[in-house]
């Protein structure tokens, strides 16, 4: 997930960092900070951002003119506003905020906000793949494990199988802030879909097993956790 922080005050801007940074743990999770609307658009423009917490009140451009300029490049984006005045409130509705959350955050407020961002980003991820010259859009939350067979990649999902031209380096980049783990040179998880982890192996959802080098094992087991821990917030 991407996340944006613009909050022409340093302290708060590295507070709600701070609290982000904690609730996700190890997870990949990329935090920006902004102390003004310009330095955001700019880097809107390059690569925009899943969800963008904005303080309403800043001298060079107001939260609520910045987030109308983000909702016109970007509708997907999930946008709360950081402010001390709830009177503000009213005039969120014209870019349909998702959250006001007041100054200082609260954590629990703040992990409501992350958890259901979170889960709206995972369940309408899919990804693009092509079989025999026919293009297929899959949800990444069916996605069990990829198997690297030669150039070719073998894709389980919890309905079928598709044998695909790809590289799995390629898949971990891409589902890199998704869950996924590579366990093996030759294969990558769901962390979601596990169900039991063995001395060399972690079987997954379907009774699959696959294999897990020794040295990813530590590696694996914290990133289980951390994706556990998360999963409860």
């Amino acid at each position: 997930m991407r996340i944006a922080v613009c909050d022409d005050e340093e302290r708060f801007r590295l507070d709600i960092k701070k609290h982000i940074d904690k609730i996700y743990n190890s997870l990949d999770v990329v935090v920006d900070c902004f102390s003004g609307g310009k330095e955001l658009i700019a880097s809107f423009e390059a690569r925009p951002y899943d969800l963008v917490f904005l303080d309403i009140e800043m001298p060079e451009m107001d939260g609520i003119t910045l987030a109308k300029k983000l909702r016109d490049m970007n509708d997907k984006i999930y946008i709360v506003f950081l402010t001390g005045h709830v009177e503000y409130a009213l005039e969120g509705y014209e870019v349909n905020a998702l959250r006001y959350l007041t100054k200082p955050i609260q954590d629990d407020k703040l992990k409501e906000v992350l958890r259901f961002v979170s889960d709206k980003l995972t369940s309408k991820r899919q990804i693009l793949i092509k079989v025999d010259g026919e293009e297929h859009l899959l949800d990444v939350s069916d996605i069990l494990y990829f198997e690297a067979q030669n150039q070719y990649i073998m894709v389980y999902t919890v309905n079928a199988e598709y044998l695909v031209r790809y590289n799995l380096g390629d898949y971990e980049n891409e589902l890199k802030s998704d869950g996924f783990f590579r366990t093996h040179r030759g294969y990558m998880i769901s962390l979601g879909k596990v169900k039991k982890l063995g001395k060399n192996e972690v079987i997954m959802e379907g009774n699959a097993v696959v294999p897990v080098s020794r040295s990813m094992m530590p590696k694996l087991k914290d990133a289980l956790y951390a994706y556990v821990e998360n999963s409860a917030i």
